[in-house]
């Protein structure tokens, strides 16, 4: 692992996620959206057209909305590639 990797992980990692939970919480029940360049740690997180850039890497993104209780996929439109992700709904 590359240093800037670890500083990644270490500092900018945990705010990231933090974010993730906050922006999902105001409304637990919506369908979210992202999409982040490859290899790259930003990802856009949407909720409808209210929208907010965080730091993290399109897989770490798709592990913290699974944590969240989301399922996530690709869209059935050929050609797309961000990720939609619904509410799992609760036993």
């Amino acid at each position: 692992m590359s240093e800037q990797d670890k500083r990644y992980a270490e500092q900018v990692e945990p705010r990231a996620i933090e974010a993730v939970n906050k922006f999902v919480g105001q409304d637990p029940q919506a369908m979210y959206t992202f999409d982040a360049p490859p290899d790259m740690p930003r990802a856009e997180l949407c909720r409808g057209k209210n929208c907010v850039t965080i730091d993290l890497y399109s897989t770490k993104m798709f592990e913290c909305m699974q944590k969240l209780g989301f399922y996530c996929a690709l869209p059935m439109e050929p050609g797309r590639t961000y990720m939609e992700c619904r509410p799992l709904p609760k036993a």
